[in-house]
């Protein structure tokens, strides 16, 4: 099969084969993003909150309201990794098995490879190949580490953070991080005790939150993704998020940003890969005659001088 060819035909294995090019850094999906980046207009939405918040779920749910619109939607869901193969260990998209057959519906399960910030490096690079194929929604769910989950507010249009009224979802919000990275604040599994109590206390916390950009106000939105309650109010509020981002001119500057956050992907990729091949400099840093500062500088200036070989996406 010509893949570049026939991802340009819209043919979803192709799709799936590129896609695996990207997350293996090899140079055909280097060539292939080269030519695809810039192309389409996807609504780039992030669903991010502590293991068990129900993202999953919810993503489920939010494919069935967008496809009920006659739109189509792809999916990235970022799983832990295995420490022994670097795969992807939950495959979180067994939740959402239901819409396989659509053929408005793709998606896909990739492993965070040890990345503390819940996105895998390739993960911006999969969203430019998602975006060029056409899709008009594209969710990203992220791996659930709580407090060091921030890298989805670089890649996303608009984040949605997911807490429960259980496991005391709310305090963690609270603390530095978490709280300003969210667009949109979901209670889900509302029908648990405590609910409206969790509410509550996000919107006084909300108070005191330092301003959004051109003055967005931040929403508490309640569902129970379980029986699909609340998924139409969350659409719309995500839609006039989006509306917002246009009508200031902020999009642009979000695409800014998540190049920035993709070239320092590849940065650390490309630094821990080194480091990994570099066992004579390690030693002398385990010694004491290298500071990790000059290890470090002797790599960068090592990669510099190799010979470009297509890179990591």
């Amino acid at each position: 099969m010509d893949v570049v060819r026939a991802f340009h035909e819209r043919d979803r294995r192709a799709l799936a084969r590129a896609l695996t090019w990207v997350e293996s850094g090899l140079p055909e999906g280097e060539a292939l993003l080269k030519a695809a980046r810039g192309q389409g207009h996807a609504k780039v939405v992030g669903l991010t909150g502590s293991p068990g918040a129900g993202k999953s779920t919810l993503a489920d749910r939010l494919i069935e309201a967008v496809r009920g619109r006659g739109e189509t939607v792809a999916v990235l869901a970022v799983d832990p990794s295995s420490p022994f193969t670097g795969g992807a260990i939950l495959g979180d998209r067994i939740r959402m098995m239901r819409h396989h057959k659509d053929e408005g519906v793709f998606i896909r399960s990739m492993a965070s490879r040890g990345s503390l910030g819940g996105l895998a490096g390739a993960t911006v690079a999969a969203l430019a190949l998602l975006e060029a194929f056409g899709f008009d929604w594209v969710f990203l769910e992220t791996v659930g580490v709580g407090q060091s989950e921030v890298d989805i507010a670089r890649v996303a249009d608009t984040t949605v953070l997911v807490l429960t009224p259980a496991a005391g979802d709310a305090v963690q919000a609270f603390k530095a991080g978490v709280m300003e990275i969210a667009d949109l604040i979901v209670v889900n599994k509302f029908d648990l005790p405590g609910g409206e109590r969790v509410v509550q206390e996000l919107k006084a916390t909300l108070e005191f939150a330092p301003p959004r950009p051109a003055g967005w106000q931040v929403p508490v939105l309640t569902t129970v993704a379980q029986s699909g309650q609340g998924t139409e109010e969350l659409l719309e509020a995500i839609e006039a998020h989006h509306e917002h981002l246009e009508r200031h001119g902020l999009l642009e500057p979000h695409r800014i940003e998540r190049a920035r956050f993709e070239i320092a992907s590849v940065i650390q990729a490309l630094g821990q890969e080194s480091a990994r091949k570099s066992d004579a400099l390690v030693r002398e840093v385990a010694a004491g005659r290298l500071s990790p500062r000059e290890a470090a500088g002797r790599l960068v200036a090592r990669a510099l001088e190799a010979p470009d070989q297509g890179g990591e996406s």
